[in-house]
């Protein structure tokens, strides 16, 4: 799907990527076109029927993990037992995201479980503000830089910062704040994702210590091309 602000109601199938057309819907295609055409090296994928309604599309998953790039995937996972499920149909390493996360002492036993270099934490944004709507217990933690040094306390080993509202919508990024997130919890490898535009966005996100960046619409529509995908393992 073409995901545009965070409103997910409105969200449409890709239907051509790099140049190449892609049948509605159909994620391996767009995968491969990411790993083939671009030369992506590992894919993120967010399940929302298992975000959003505890659904979780299995037969998708199974088929990205069986690819040669890692699969990073967000399906909601709000236990130890879904961290659990989510390895054992593919994942290489499993989001847990702060808009599904009940408490960061679930996110410690997660950790614990499945070890924290396969844990990534998403700090989930809206215009630079975290969301929280399953009712998470964040300890009194309430801005981004806090949440961060809480995921880092509770184990994860790898920290996205992504901005729903501007996903999909070639705002750029909140280049100030992933500082303050990176200097909150420098341990972690940080990730960035929302509104990323062009070439120049991968390197003011690598000044701003970001190891990486999650992107699509660019890939989509060709602003970001496999050219500036190898330089951009350069930096």
């Amino acid at each position: 799907m073409h995901a545009r602000g965070g409103a997910r109601n409105r969200y449409a199938p890709v239907q051509n990527a790099a140049g190449w057309p892609i049948d509605p819907g159909n994620a391996r295609t767009l995968a491969e076109v990411y790993t083939d055409v671009l030369g992506i090296s590992e894919i993120y994928a967010a399940d929302l029927d298992a975000i959003l309604t505890q659904r979780p599309q299995d037969e998708v998953t199974r088929s990205l993990s069986s690819m040669p790039a890692p699969l990073w995937l967000d399906a909601g996972v709000r236990s130890v037992d879904d961290a659990r499920r989510a390895i054992d149909i593919g994942a290489s390493r499993i989001v847990v995201g702060l808009e599904t996360l009940p408490s960061f002492e679930v996110l410690s036993a997660i950790c614990a479980a499945v070890g924290s270099e396969r844990v990534a934490f998403s700090l989930d944004l809206r215009n630079s503000q975290p969301i929280a709507t399953n009712g998470a217990n964040i300890d009194g933690a309430g801005s981004p830089e806090e949440i961060a040094g809480m995921a880092a306390i509770s184990g994860s080993g790898t920290l996205i910062a992504i901005d729903l509202a501007r996903v999909g919508t070639g705002r750029g990024l909140d280049v100030d704040l992933l500082r303050r997130i990176h200097s909150a919890a420098p341990g972690l490898k940080l990730i960035a994702g929302g509104g990323i535009r062009e070439w120049d966005d991968l390197v003011r996100l690598a000044s701003a210590g970001c190891d990486g960046a999650l992107i699509a619409t660019a890939l989509h529509d060709g602003r970001i091309g496999a050219v500036e995908i190898l330089e951009a393992q350069k930096l």
